[in-house]
């Protein structure tokens, strides 16, 4: 599976709704650090296959989502289990970092 492209008006259904447990990256087209985790959020989405959902959100498109999960700077990463937020982090880290992170949350 490869990352999925989440907007305001998807994200309840696409997030909180979700079968699987998603992390979530609120992202911009502009910020350095978010190009940094993409490719490393794009092999975890396909190594996490059907077992965990990578969403991302464009905060400048999807302003609405971002500010009701209180995103204040980006990279910001949060973990969504049964509709609820149960880790999150901000700012760039390595693919091994990342998903360990994923690991605990699980």
């Amino acid at each position: 599976m490869s990352t999925v492209a989440v907007t305001d008006d998807t994200f309840d259904a696409e997030v909180k709704n979700s079968e699987i447990p998603v992390v979530v990256d609120f992202w911009a087209e502009w910020c350095g650090p978010c190009k940094q985790i993409g490719p490393a959020l794009e092999e975890l989405a396909a190594e996490y296959g059907d077992k965990v959902k990578i969403a991302k959100v464009d905060v400048d498109s999807n302003p609405n989502s971002a500010a009701a999960m209180g995103v204040r700077g980006i990279p910001a990463l949060f973990i969504f289990k049964d509709g609820q937020v149960v880790s999150n982090r901000a700012g760039a880290a390595p693919k091994a970092a990342l998903q360990s992170w994923i690991e605990e949350a699980l």
